[in-house]
């Protein structure tokens, strides 16, 4: 079973990109100083907006997330799994973290990458506030 969909946000002068277990995506417009895990603001979805289809396999711990981070020009992937724990109903955001830690923000869980790991090239391109396209690609792999 597979599932998709985009997510369309831009970035931001204040995008700093150095949290150490986290990145973030949010509907909201602008970001302090404080929000160093978040890449993207005026994000199209939140969380609780995702495709159902992609909401019921990213719900199953056999889930595995890919998801496709594009700005500047530039295509940065990370994997990720979903997990049974996931209530994916937030209005405004979408996070993917390192643990294994759940909240109603999370869409994916033991990252592969967090922001800090995220190449500088790529958190330049959103400083300059470019177009940032989050395509998520959710599938339940054959066999498990």
């Amino acid at each position: 079973m597979k599932a998709r969909d985009i997510v369309r946000a831009r970035g931001h002068p204040l995008i700093q990109g150095i949290h150490p277990t986290t990145f973030e995506v949010t509907r909201d417009e602008t970001l302090t100083l404080s929000g160093d895990c978040i890449i993207g603001v005026a994000a199209d979805k939140g969380a609780a907006d995702l495709d159902p289809g992609l909401k019921a396999v990213l719900c199953d711990d056999r889930a595995v997330l890919t998801t496709r981070l594009i700005a500047g020009g530039q295509t940065v992937e990370v994997r990720s799994r979903g997990s049974a724990a996931l209530t994916l109903d937030h209005p405004a955001d979408l996070v993917w973290r390192r643990s294994d830690f759940v909240s109603d923000r999370t869409v994916g869980i033991h990252a592969d990458r967090v922001a800090a790991g995220l190449p500088r090239e790529f958190i330049e391109a959103l400083r300059r506030g470019e177009e940032l396209v989050v395509e998520l690609e959710a599938e339940i792999p054959e066999g498990s």
